[in-house]
């Protein structure tokens, strides 16, 4: 199983692309795994190439053993019971699993260049040293062989789903740690998110002739296989057959499978196959149907307002619970209405390109994957599905809002397995972490923002980009300074709440007193309409902008001073008579997520 030329050339060559002060591991993996479909039990086989492009000598390596985790008495099991609230995404009490219904991970036979190596394992980590260390620049040769068993479908992986599925395979191999300029990234499975290391996949997967696999990668052997991929069928339905997959530049490999699957493509922007396999369910088999075109449409609308999609091929397989991203593969539930069903997809379509091709660390800025894309997947919805939202991420902000007057937020950039409250960490990484988003545009400007989510997926694709990546993009097209927006919003707990204070007229002129409340600063745009002519925008930036963003509006726009961030007052000057205000409001577009909006209007009683 030794890794094909060109595999190691792409390696080489990707390195050599990014900036000089930026590094990032990698790997090639080969596995040949075969499959008993009836204990839902595995044994395989894998050769890894990892290279070290590091500055620092390795040591040891990490390695993840996911499945380990799907045990009672588990780390994962305890945390689930001694969480401040219920974790909904398990439906199965894993300290009920019986040892048919366990989910493990045995590694043997470890090896670096032929040298047996000595481990220690930790539940779902398994600690190699090396037998000799790895230098910088340097690559090494780790075999070993492995030994699985699927557990009772409890989250994301699994077998037997409520939905009949057989077999969703994710997180299901020894997975090496991703090491990066903090070391290494070896953190306990408890069902939160993931952080790989970019390489290659050539995986062989042998099973019940029977089976149909939906799996990342192309599939090298579709002659051999038939079931859809080509009119080539298998001469008897007894015995085994390989299924052949390579998957390039990918930072992890996932497959469902099922005797029952349907097999439909439909041909997506830019030559791109879209492959669909669902359980045959004349309820619902409709809906899968007519699924199909709008992922096509919602593919063609991410290529256009982020950048486009980098692989051949995209697959939806109905797996799984509710719906997970994996690369080239999402398994979704699809016994659900069209809506919801075209709705997941967006949302986990979306992934290839916040996680999967911009890889940010999910365990410490899951806000970047999961909010990024709840905010363009909801764009999507709205725009594919014609539902013509007057604001289409109005439940984002709510849910947001919620968390924040709860008094149970903790940081954005909580590490994902230390929030207090599971659902602080859900509404955290996909509600706040889309108003991060939209709330930057009323910052910079929407037409800077969709420029900022262009360059940035040019810039840092194949990459492992964190939250300051993004905001020096942000910066450079917008020509604003952005470090306050970054800190206040995902390092603090610290809400926006500006109020109008008071209005006063001298005869002259009005005066509107503004006051800070809350500890994050903003910039203001304040509409005030008047009795005897056209309405005014009055925008005043502050000071840590050191910038101003264009008037986004049809109407006239009035620039004032800066404010101060250590000034809890401002003074906003209106040449006009007190008389001849209507109104007056703090953000008529409703883009900043004031936790108070009471305060925030003022009407001139006659």
């Amino acid at each position: 199983m030794r890794t094909k030329p060109y595999l190691i050339l792409l390696i080489v060559l990707s390195s050599t692309t990014y900036a000089q002060n930026y590094w990032q591991q990698a790997v090639d993996y080969n596995m040949d795994v075969d499959i008993d479909v009836k204990t839902f039990q595995y044994s395989g086989k894998q050769e890894l190439l990892y290279t070290n492009n590091s500055p620092d000598s390795l040591k040891k390596v990490f390695y993840h053993l996911f499945f380990n985790a799907f045990q009672p008495g588990s780390e994962m099991a305890e945390r689930i019971k001694t969480g401040k609230d219920k974790n909904t995404r398990f439906r199965v009490d894993i300290d009920s699993l019986k040892p048919d219904e366990v989910g493990y991970l045995r590694v043997s036979d470890l090896k670096q260049e032929g040298a047996i190596l000595k481990y220690k394992l930790s539940e779902t980590i398994l600690e190699v040293l090396l037998s000799r260390p790895l230098g910088p620049g340097e690559s090494t040769w780790l075999t070993l062989d492995f030994e699985g068993q699927v557990p009772k479908l409890v989250r994301r992986a699994g077998r037997d789903s409520a939905e009949g599925v057989a077999l969703s395979m994710a997180q299901w191999y020894p997975k090496i740690a991703e090491y990066d300029y903090e070391g290494w990234n070896a953190e306990p499975y408890l069902g939160r998110e993931f952080h790989g290391v970019w390489g290659n996949f050539d995986v062989t997967l042998t099973m019940d002739r029977k089976y149909i696999v939906a799996a990342s990668g192309y599939l090298k052997n579709p002659d051999e296989v038939g079931h859809g991929y080509s009119e080539k069928k298998g001469k008897s339905k007894k015995g085994k057959l390989k299924w052949h997959f390579l998957a390039p530049r990918v930072h992890d490999f996932t497959w469902s499978a099922d005797p029952d699957y349907i097999h439909d493509t439909h041909k997506g922007p830019n030559d791109v196959i879209l492959h669909f396999f669902y359980k045959d369910n004349p309820k619902y088999n409709e809906n899968w149907k007519n699924l199909q075109p709008k992922t096509a449409e919602l593919m063609r609308f991410f290529n256009q307002t982020i950048g486009e999609y980098p692989y051949r091929q995209y697959t939806v397989a109905q797996g799984g619970d509710g719906g997970m991203e994996y690369a080239m593969l999402t398994l979704i539930t699809g016994n659900r209405s069209f809506e919801s069903l075209v709705g997941v997809t967006a949302h986990e379509l979306a992934h290839s390109w916040f996680q999967h091709v911009l890889a940010t660390n999910e365990m410490k800025y899951e806000w970047m994957d999961e909010g990024f894309t709840t905010y363009i997947s909801t764009l999507a919805e709205d725009k594919i599905l014609n539902q013509n939202n007057f604001f289409p991420l109005q439940r984002s902000y709510d849910s947001y809002l919620y968390l924040a007057r709860s008094g149970k937020e903790q940081p954005q950039q909580t590490n994902a397995n230390r929030y207090d409250y599971n659902l602080a960490y859900e509404i955290s990484a996909y509600s706040k972490g889309a108003v991060f988003l939209s709330q930057l545009g009323y910052i910079i400007g929407e037409d800077k923002l969709a420029k900022t989510l262009k360059e940035y997926y040019r810039l840092h694709q194949f990459k492992h980009p964190v939250p300051n990546d993004f905001r020096r993009v942000a910066e450079r097209v917008s020509g604003i300074q952005l470090r306050w927006y970054l800190t206040d919003w995902t390092q603090t707990t610290n809400t926006i709440d500006y109020a109008i204070k008071s209005v006063e007229g001298d005869g002259t002129k009005t005066v509107v007193k503004i006051e800070r409340i809350g500890s994050m600063p903003m910039p203001l745009e304040i509409l005030v309409n008047f009795n005897d002519g056209p309405s005014e925008v009055h925008y005043i930036p502050i000071s840590l902008m050191r910038g101003e963003k264009k008037n986004p509006y049809a109407m006239k726009w009035k620039v004032h001073k800066d404010w101060p961030w250590a000034r809890p007052e401002y003074e906003l000057i209106i040449n006009r008579l007190k008389s001849k205000i209507v109104d007056i409001f703090i953000d008529p577009s409703y883009y900043m997520a004031d936790v108070d909006r009471d305060n925030n209007t003022y009407f001139n009683q006659p």
